[in-house]
């Protein structure tokens, strides 16, 4: 009995310290995010979608702050999310979208890096890349069309996170180029866009192509079940024959994208540390939640 207490404690210390970790992730992150938006971005009046994307646009019209816009936008989403997404994903998301917020409206009484669109555009979009593959590697979110995209996918689990984002941006950058009356705010963006994106690939090695997983663990129904339960993501048995012990174990296939592949390795390590996990890249996957 003393040495379960023992345990649970020292699990619970683990927990708590891991949880500390990644919210400073998450806060540097956003941090990263905000010298981003601030100091490139937001003075050549360059989109990167997203709430921040409609946040420009008040900037620029009422001179209201983007920071404090882009967390009033989110407040009707997060009351939402409170009662459909997990407490720890809500409190980082939270805190992320918060300390976003803040950095952004605290860096932009700085002067700008450059008035240049072209470097605003890539080093606005690479810097905004880095920052938001950090929040993402914390499992955090920063609000905005992740946010969004999270729910609908609760609804909807065979929607692509990235298919949703991508058509919120198209709008928001759409909207930009109208309000500005200049076609090339909205291809500087796009641009920003991409890159941004390119550099979240590069940091997730690969990220942005389906991602292909094998678990072998002698765990594998706990490990099935979980993932079923938390990321909605199926996966398929398959009997595996060691050619060196000569034994026979039941090796687990999972298909997923970017986020949800770190997601199962976090459930598959918690569940059985000893598990062997092999992540390669899979170029497209067609069938129930993904193309069809």
């Amino acid at each position: 009995m003393k040495e379960y207490i023992f345990n649970k404690k020292l699990i619970s210390k683990r927990y708590i310290k891991k949880l500390i970790l990644e919210t400073m992730l998450v806060i540097a992150g956003a941090a990263i995010m905000g010298v981003g938006v601030s100091l490139f971005l937001l003075p050549n009046q360059l989109s990167s979608g997203g709430f921040t994307g409609i946040s420009t646009v008040f900037y620029y019209l009422f001179r209201f702050q983007v920071g404090t816009v882009n967390l009033i936008l989110n407040i009707p989403f997060f009351i939402w999310g409170l009662f459909k997404l997990g407490k720890e994903f809500f409190i980082k998301s939270l805190i992320g979208t918060i300390s976003l917020s803040i950095f952004i409206d605290l860096f932009d009484k700085y002067q700008p890096l450059t008035g240049d669109k072209v470097l605003a555009c890539i080093y606005g979009g690479c810097i905004l890349g880095l920052g938001t593959a950090l929040v993402l590697r914390a499992y955090g979110s920063t609000g905005g069309t992740d946010l969004i995209a999270n729910l609908i996918r609760h609804y909807k689990p065979n929607f692509r996170t990235s298919e949703i984002v991508i058509v919120f941006d198209i709008i928001i950058v759409t909207l930009n180029v109208i309000v500005f009356k200049k076609i090339e705010i909205g291809l500087y963006s796009a641009v920003a866009i991409y890159l941004y994106g390119k550099v979240i690939d590069i940091f997730f090695e690969g990220i942005y192509f389906t991602k292909m997983m094998f678990i072998i663990s002698s765990k594998y129904e706990e490990i099935a079940e979980q993932v079923g339960k938390e990321v909605r993501r199926g996966a398929t048995g398959i009997l595996a024959k060691g050619m060196y012990s000569k034994e026979e174990k039941m090796m687990l296939m999972c298909i997923g994208s970017r986020g949800e592949v770190l997601k199962i390795k976090q459930i598959a390590r918690k569940i059985d540390p000893k598990s062997f996990i092999v992540i390669s890249n899979a170029r497209e996957a067609f069938g129930l939640g993904f193309k069809e």
